[in-house]
């Protein structure tokens, strides 16, 4: 097996979740994810699945052990991308039913920030680089 182009180079974030195929709908629907891949499983379950946001390639699958999906603590992952326009994702995704919390922002490291947890319970934060 080649290494595909999009893998190289890269820490490639796998998340769990509960409800595989809801969060890659939720995903296309909040911020503009493609779907590349899928491996089903038994009972409409996802076994493995691969998405593009904005060109970043993200990986998830349903909860089976031993892994599971974040619960109601602090996060231990969250997930960065660069997008071309923050305020109009954030929304997008807010109207898609994203939590916002904390809305668009110019940051003093040159960035324009915002922070959402999507229905999963992964945190999200959206950046477009300042002018």
């Amino acid at each position: 097996m080649e290494i595909p182009e999009h893998h190289r180079q890269a820490v490639i974030p796998h998340i769990v979740v509960d409800g595989a195929a809801a969060a890659i709908d939720f995903y296309g629907a909040a911020f503009g994810a493609s779907e590349l891949f899928r491996l089903d499983g038994e009972g409409g379950r996802i076994v493995h699945a691969e998405i593009q946001v904005h060109g970043a390639t993200l990986m998830l699958g349903d909860a089976e052990a031993p892994f599971a999906p974040p619960g109601t603590g602090v996060p231990s992952v969250i997930l960065h991308v660069y997008v071309p326009d923050v305020d109009a994702l954030t929304a997008q995704a807010v109207a898609a039913g994203a939590e916002l919390l904390s809305p668009p922002a110019d940051m003093p490291y040159g960035a324009r920030q915002s922070m959402l947890r999507d229905p999963f319970g992964h945190v999200w934060i959206l950046l477009t680089p300042s002018a």
